[in-house]
């Protein structure tokens, strides 16, 4: 990497393994690969303050300008846009920045780049960016919740060329459910879709094992790092699905996975697919959050029924009968749906998005939480919150007596 010019603390000249490491469209900047890699490190996945920030100015710049205003130059980055950007929307973006520095900044002394590419070269992963051929382009649906980079292990066929069929649903599946969901596999696979899932056990490891046994390409989306390889129970199965699709990550290798990524995943899931099919889910199943998120970006959503005295299946009827989702008939219903909205001849309207259940923010900082006690601004630099943000969490968990405030910090009630 030529230059060797510092970009907001992020020194260029050390961080060369991103050429070797990155497969990115020839016009790609390696400034602007190195700054989107950084993004990914401060800012959570599907952070909107950075997408917009990153659309509006690039990367490098926007990084740039963040950690000017972080230095004290305050309205830098309003000032880059000035003439770019529609007058009356400059102070929403002061607002953005503002708002969006509390959460990153107590990363902004962390971000590592150049450990995140060795991570990533020691499991053999390369760096995928827009524009990239292997990039799947139905992620821009998301808009400024849009991933920056995606690590990748795998492209043994080019996945995203074909029809996409996401199958999800409940970790502790029903016998009856694991046998719908290698129906609609295999179906998906006869048809010529490729097969995306998260990796989890029950419904997902059906989905992809099936997939792999047709011959189909699939694609597992992961909460972590490249590296880690989660559940531990499926680091075979997790391989054997970069051998014949493709492992993507959208957080910097050696990121845990916790249960808001595991949400923010779920978005990833729905995005870069034709359709989704829930198969099983509980009332408040993850798989649920995909449908929803599916919905929301106006793909089709099946739900397969099951029996009305079945835990497993309430999420799906739920689904149905709030009509966010059309009831599978056949195994092959959900992939012929796939095969239609791919080639563009069947659409279909956006639904809003559900809230979640759970706040949040308590589920981040409950899952930045160790065995040991930790302050306010450890627990933000884990679970990409604000310092105010982490602190409001903690007090609304101690409120409901998920957490214990000690002298030294907080733990686990």
């Amino acid at each position: 990497m030529t230059g060797g010019s510092a970009l907001g603390g992020v020194d260029l000249s050390g961080v060369r393994p991103v050429a070797s490491v990155a497969s990115v469209a020839s016009a790609t900047e390696d400034a602007e690969v190195v700054a989107r890699v950084a993004w990914s490190a401060l800012a959570e996945p599907g952070d909107s303050g950075a997408g917009a920030l990153v659309a509006a100015l690039g990367a490098a710049r926007a990084l740039e300008l963040v950690y000017a205003e972080a230095s004290g130059r305050g309205g830098a980055v309003v000032r880059a846009c000035v003439g770019a950007v529609a007058p009356d929307e400059l102070l929403g973006l002061q607002a953005t920045v503002d708002a969006g520095l509390l959460r990153w900044g107590p990363r902004l002394d962390r971000t590592d780049v150049a450990r995140a590419v060795e991570r990533a070269e020691a499991v053999g992963a390369t760096l995928l960016v827009p524009g990239d051929p292997d990039w799947p382009e139905r992620t821009a649906d998301l808009g400024d919740h849009a991933p920056l980079v995606l690590w990748c292990r795998g492209r043994a066929t080019p996945v995203f060329e074909r029809p996409t069929l996401a199958v999800v649903g409940a970790r502790a599946n029903t016998l009856a459910g694991a046998e719908a969901a290698a129906e609609i596999t295999s179906s998906a696979a006869d048809d010529g879709c490729a097969v995306v899932s998260g990796g989890a056990y029950g419904i997902d490891a059906v989905a992809h094992r099936v997939a792999i046994a047709a011959g189909a390409p699939t694609v597992a989306v992961l909460a972590g790092g490249i590296d880690q390889l989660y559940p531990v129970g499926h680091v075979e199965l997790l391989r054997n699905v970069s051998r014949q699709g493709m492992l993507l990550a959208e957080s910097p290798p050696g990121t845990r996975p916790t249960r808001w990524r595991f949400l923010a995943r779920n978005r990833m899931i729905a995005a870069m697919s034709d359709a989704v099919v829930v198969v099983e889910a509980a009332a408040r199943s993850g798989a649920l959050n995909t449908a929803n998120h599916a919905a929301q970006l106006g793909r089709p959503v099946f739900a397969v029924p099951g029996a009305f005295s079945s835990p497993a299946s309430v999420g799906c009827h739920r689904l149905v009968a709030d009509r966010r989702a059309e009831l599978a008939v056949e195994p092959s219903d959900p992939a012929r749906a796939a095969l239609g909205f791919h080639d563009g001849t069947d659409s279909q309207e956006p639904v809003p998005l559900r809230s979640s259940v759970e706040d949040p923010d308590v589920v981040r900082v409950l899952d930045a939480l160790g065995r040991r006690p930790i302050g306010d601004l450890e627990a933000a630099r884990r679970s990409g919150l604000s310092v105010a943000g982490a602190a409001d969490a903690l007090a609304l968990a101690e409120l409901q007596g998920l957490v214990r405030r000690q002298r030294d910090g907080w733990t686990v009630a």
